[in-house]
This record gives C-alpha cells, structure tokens and sequence, in this order.
C-alpha cells in the first residue's frame, strides 16, 4: 500500500515537472525576443546635447560658438564664454535696419551663456557682444529656410508707427511654426509640428503643443514650456491632450482646452481642465455636456460628436469667469469658474430652447451683427468681449445663408451689460474688405493695447477660382490665403499675406526683459493615463502567423510614455492589439473610424480607402503597465506574431 502511494505521488510529481516545463516552454514561445525600436523624446535628446555646452577654456576672443543648439530651431545660436570678472553683456543682432535689428542686456556673470535669436536664413549673421570696454564682432553662419517654407507675398508695414517686434504664425496644416519681421522676413522657426496657439508665459518662455498626437488629427500629448532656442524646461502631458487654446491664470495655473475620450457621448472639444504648472495635476474640470444642451443652437458645421467645438479659453479675474468659444453652435458663452453655472451666451438664439433664451443679450445700437463660427473670444482690460467673427452663412436658416463669395470675415468687439442683458456692437474691421478677406475657419484677433488690435485672417480658401465655406484639408482647395492686420486707431500699420493658411498669430518681443538661459534637465508632468483595456485573460498567445503575411504598412515604436502600434486597416476589420506577459494577455482594440478621431470630417471611405484601408495609430500607455510585453496583432481573430517586446 505504501509502495502505491509512493508510486502515485512520484507520478503526481513528475506530471507537476512536466506541466511546469511545458508551461515554461509555451511561455518562451510566446514571448517576442526582439526589443522594440525606441525613440528618442526632445527631453532625452536635449540631455545629451548639453553635455557639450562647455565653458571652460572660451573667452570673448574665443567663444564656444553654438548654432541651432537643441536641433529645433535653426535660426539661432548659444554663444559660451567666461569671463574674470562679473560682466553684463549687451549682445545685438544686427538687422536690415533699425527695426529688424534686436539688442539686450543680459544679466552680470563670470560665466556666460547668451542665446542668440533672430538671424537671417541661408545668411552670414553679424553679432555685436559689448561689455565695459569690449566689443566683439562674430559671425553666425545659418543653413538656408527648407524647401517647403512658406514666404509672404506682400508685406505692407508703416515703420513710423512700429517697433521691432516679430509676428509669430502658428500653422493649421503644413507649414512651420515661425516668425516673421516688419520686411516680411523669416528670423525664427521650429522643425517640430507645433500645433495651436503660441504665447508667452509670465516667466518669459514660449508654450506650444507638443509635436506628439494622443488622437487624430490633432489632438496633440500636451504643451512644452520652452525658450524661442527650442531649450524645453517643462513637458506637460494631458491624459485628454490638448487642443486649440490655454490660458496662463494669474495663480499660474494653466486653463486648456482638453478631451474626455472615454465619455459616454463620445464627444470632443467639450471639455476644459486647470493644471497645476508644478505638479502636472489637473485641479479642476468643467464639461460643457454638464452646462448646455447638445442638441441646441445648431449651425451647419454641427455633427453629435463634436456638438460645440471649443476653440478658445480665456479668464478674467474681475468677474472670475471664463470665456469659451462654440464653432458649432455659433455660441461664445461665459462660465462661472467656481461654480460652472452658465452666465450668459453671446450668438443668434435662434434653434436654442426657452431655457436658454434668458442667457442671450438683446442688441442694442446701429449697425449690429451677430458672429457666426466664430474663434478666439477674449474679455479685453475694459471688459469688452473681442471675437474673431468667421462669418460662416451669417444665419442659422438654411434658406437664408450668404453664400462664401458674398461673405466676410472681421474682428468684432461687443460691449456687454449683464445687468440689463444687452449688447452693443462698438468695433469692427474686415466687412470692408468683403469676400477677399472671409476665412471659413481657424483665424484670431488680438488686443495689444486700446485701439490698437491685430485682426487674422487665418483661413482663407479658394476652390476653382471662388470662395469656399469648407476647411482647406476638406474642400480640395486650390488656393489659400493667410491675410492679418494690424490696426492703430482704425488705421492699418502692418499688413502680411502669405500663401497658407495659419491658425494664430501673436505679436511679441523677441527677447524679454529678463531673457535668461539654464542647463538643465525638463522636468516631465503630468500623465496621459491608463489607455483602457478592452478585454483581459489568462492564457498563452498560440497558433501565430508571421507579421511578414501583413504587408499594410504595420509598425511598432516606443516613445518616453508610450508604444505606437502603426498600420493600414479596411472598414469593417475587428483589430485588435494583444500585450503579452506571464500567461496574461490584454487587448486592447482599435477603432478603424474616421469619426471618432476627427472633428473635421464624416466617417465616409473613399474608393481607395475602402480598397486599401486607412492608417490607424494605437497609442497604450506606459502607466499602470510594468515589466516585458510581447506585442502581437489581432484581425478578425487571426494573430499576427510582430516578434517584438516592450519593457515598461
């Protein structure tokens, strides 16, 4: 009897070996042994420059001459050297003339280094260093402007009213995000696509998007805090990325025009979130599906997914309100920031519901209008409301539209009175300029200062030789137009024209008062979140086919965050991505639809798209994933082994 039990659970013992091993065996089948391809992110890239800004050993005779330093922005330098004792160099970049030449003091130092802005493309620069009794002359050699660059056609600009500061154009589709001077010269750019709106925060530092989608078409990771060198010293990442507009609070508190991807509408651009500018934590939401109707205040450009599309933010202190703009619903309305209650709706209250009807003014005055798929909607200092009026069909009616050749984009400003709920219109340019100057979309208006303001008109498109009501990435245009001016007291003092279109322009500086530059490593914040996993199971990922057998443009890369999965599917196809770790698999699906990733076009294929399917980026996330991943891809259950891992 012994005997028999001792025979059994040696047999037990060994079946438990066999299983373990063969588990063993089964698990190494399944996992991939060829390291994904890693990229390298701006922020690591910058680490490693640096290591080479040296000033040790350069003096003024001999500077440590650096140009393009972080390989972003061509059009200037980082000029090294120390000095014995404690000097404040006044450096100066010599221009075409007074106001194209850009001069400033830096700050007493023994060691110096000074970021050189503004030189000419394809040029040798001419840099004047001066300190106590010593002046140096040096020379900036620059690489001419890339093939594609966009230059204006007319520059009209009177010096008498001007200084020397530059126009910076942020681009809508191609194109570079640059500055232009008052001769319509370029004297800075960006290599990375940086998308939206470009400013200045009150420590001086440039913020623009990130050159990374976290969704189609343009929904970008997050913002860069970065000096016009292309030094980036913050990277802000947003788990609904960020898109359109922000606005510096005077807590320092960013406000951003964000996504909730995973709510239950399946919205975009309704959505707004406060970050914290030190940790990267988001302090507070508002969700505009919590504040209006959806289905309200339809315009033309009106589709349930992208019911509002916010396209600006803005705060003003004095009411503690903010300030948003609908394309969709033809709608600026404000907000109570504490609160989120609605206070009122700038727009035609016409296929808005009686509940709405008491937050709408009554105009009041000659010569009034109402804006239609209006963006940029700011509070100016005398509490006026600043809109840029696009001007699309100028009525809710199908019957009544204005046709795109008999309409007009303009600047508009309005006087409010909240207490007796109405509007006066006391400003406006660009009716005058009739159909020559009517951007369907995108386009901007700035207030530099009381009766001096810059009206952009950013999205002009022609279409056979005529007018067009439709985005330039959706009518097939042959002919765009990017028209901005800039006015003193009614009076055009600058006006440039280039041949794109271009989503805002802001007028600044070139160097702040106090322009200074710090080595050092960009601190990341913030998170992009936990990409949602469809279906999670225990089990081996058996029965593979080679990923050679997908020839549809299919790739896998890693970034800092984040792997992409890349590929071309067909409409119809139920994709999948499988992540493989220690007998667990998670999948993640991926959607093969235009319409959730875009707020631009309508889910239809085109006869080449359905034929040959669209590419589709899968982002998944690092957080909440730790340790090696096999990575396979899933269609309409046949698995495709990519014999590649990423290690989290």
């Amino acid at each position: 009897m012994k005997n028999k039990k001792k025979i059994i659970l040696i047999a037990l013992l060994v079946v438990i070996v066999l299983v373990v091993v063969l588990l063993f065996v089964l698990n190494r089948l399944a996992t991939n042994n060829e390291e994904i391809e890693q990229i390298v992110s701006l922020v690591d890239t910058q680490k490693e420059l640096e290591k080479e800004f040296a000033s040790e050993g350069y003096t003024i005779d001999n500077p440590n001459i650096i140009v393009n330093p972080y390989e972003i922005s061509p059009l200037t330098a980082l000029v090294i050297f120390e000095t014995e004792d404690e000097v404040a160099p006044t450096v100066t970049i010599v221009g075409k003339d007074e106001h194209t030449t850009f001069t400033h003091e830096f700050e007493s130092n023994t060691v110096h280094y000074l970021p050189i802005y503004g030189l000419y493309a394809g040029e040798t620069n001419e840099v004047i260093i001066e300190f106590g009794d010593t002046k140096k002359n040096i020379t900036i050699e620059t690489e001419a402007l890339p093939d594609d660059f966009i230059l204006p056609t007319s520059v009209e600009a009177d010096k008498s009213s001007l200084g020397n500061e530059l126009y910076f154009f942020s681009p809508s589709s191609s194109g570079y995000t640059s500055a232009y001077d008052i001769n319509g010269d370029v004297r800075w750019y960006l290599t990375i696509n940086a998308l939206w709106e470009i400013n200045r925060l009150d420590n001086g530092h440039l913020l623009v998007s990130t050159e990374r989608l976290v969704n189609s078409p343009y929904y970008m990771t997050g913002l860069y805090e970065m000096d016009l060198l292309g030094k980036i010293y913050k990277e802000i990442s947003l788990e609904g990325g960020y898109h359109h507009d922000y606005f510096e609070m005077p807590n320092g508190n960013l406000l951003v025009a964000s996504d909730d991807f995973y709510n239950d509408y399946g919205t975009v651009e309704d959505y707004i979130v406060e970050v914290d500018m030190n940790t990267g934590n988001i302090i507070k939401t508002w969700d505009l599906k919590d504040i209006l109707n959806m289905e309200d205040g339809k315009s033309e450009n009106w589709v349930e997914y992208d019911w509002f599309h916010n396209n600006s933010v803005w705060y003003d202190e004095a009411t503690n309100s903010i300030t948003l703009s609908g394309r969709h619903q033809d709608a600026v309305i404000n907000i109570d920031y504490e609160t989120g209650e609605l206070n009122w709706i700038i727009g035609d209250s016409t296929n808005w519901s009686e509940e709405y009807q008491k937050y709408f003014f009554t105009p009041v005055g000659d010569d009034f209008e109402w804006q239609w798929s209006q963006h940029a909607a700011m509070i100016t200092p005398e509490g006026y409301v600043f809109i840029l009026d696009n001007g699309n069909n100028k009525s809710k009616i199908e019957e009544e539209y204005v046709p795109a050749e008999d309409s007009y984009t303009r600047g508009v400003m309005y006087k409010i009175d909240t207490d007796e709920m109405t509007i006066e219109q006391i400003w406006e340019y660009g009716k005058e300029r009739g159909s020559e100057f009517y951007s369907p979309y995108i386009s901007d208006v700035d207030y530099i200062d009381a009766g001096h303001y810059i009206v952009h008109s950013g999205g002009i498109v022609y279409v056979d030789g005529k007018n067009s009501n439709k985005p330039a990435g959706i009518g097939g245009a042959d002919k765009l137009v990017s028209d901005t001016v800039e006015l003193i007291d009614d009076e055009i003092v600058f006006e440039i024209v280039l041949p794109t279109n271009n989503y805002r322009v802001e007028k600044m500086s070139l160097y702040t008062d106090d322009e200074h530059y710090e080595k050092g490593e960009a601190k990341r914040i913030g998170s992009l979140g936990v990409t949602d996993v469809t279906e999670e199971r225990f089990g081996f990922v058996l029965g593979t086919t080679d990923i050679s057998e997908f020839d549809r443009d299919f790739s896998v890369t890693e970034e800092i965050d984040r792997i992409v999965v890349s590929g071309r599917y067909k409409q119809g196809e139920d994709v999948n991505i499988l992540l493989y770790q220690n007998m667990n698999i998670k999948e993640y699906h991926v959607s093969v639809s235009k319409k959730p990733y875009t707020a631009l076009c309508l889910d239809i294929f085109t006869e080449d798209e359905t034929e040959n399917g669209i590419v589709v980026n899968k982002f998944i996330n690092s957080e909440g994933l730790k340790g090696k991943y096999s990575v396979y891809l899933k269609i309409d259950g046949v698995i495709y082994d990519t014999e590649k891992y990423v290690e989290f």
